[in-house]
């Protein structure tokens, strides 16, 4: 196993947290909708939990968790078209810019299970499994909720 190729898997993983997480802050804070409020504050902390355990892990190996986000690429357009959404009250399209950055999420988890179980421990892979887990749990309310407003309209 290679010491910095798992340091960079893991961190590959913070990422897509942060990401979720400033995704879901900047939700919040452009909803007035206190439904979405509390989902997307319920998401976050999701992020936040996983977060804390790869960046355990990360230090643990000796490495440097990773601070920052993506800002350009798929996520930020996703987050962009939910802003747009949320200005302009629509639900389902909420939802939906919420399910596509999930959909992100999940790969993101399931390409490391996939093409990376090698490079880390089989303990690193139980914390991945069960984040994915957490994370796919978040898709579906996101999906559920997302079809909900699309019979709505």
């Amino acid at each position: 196993m290679d010491t910095e190729k798992s340091i960079d898997i893991i961190n590959s993983l913070i990422e897509i947290n942060n990401d979720r997480m400033e995704g879901y802050e900047t939700a919040s804070n452009e909803t007035t909708d206190a439904d979405l409020k509390s989902l997307f504050d319920q998401l976050k902390q999701t992020s936040e939990h996983c977060k804390r355990e790869l960046v355990n892990e990360v230090k643990q190996l000796g490495g440097t968790p990773f601070e920052g986000t993506k800002t350009t690429g798929k996520l930020f357009r996703v987050w962009m078209d939910l802003k747009a959404a949320i200005t302009n009250k629509d639900h389902h399209a909420i939802l939906s810019s919420c399910e596509f950055g999930e959909d992100v999420a999940v790969d993101t988890y399931q390409e490391v299970i996939e093409n990376d179980s090698n490079q880390i421990t089989a303990r690193q892979l139980t914390i991945i499994g069960n984040q994915l887990s957490l994370i796919k749990s978040d898709h579906e309310k996101i999906r559920s909720l997302r079809d909900m407003a699309n019979a709505d309209r």
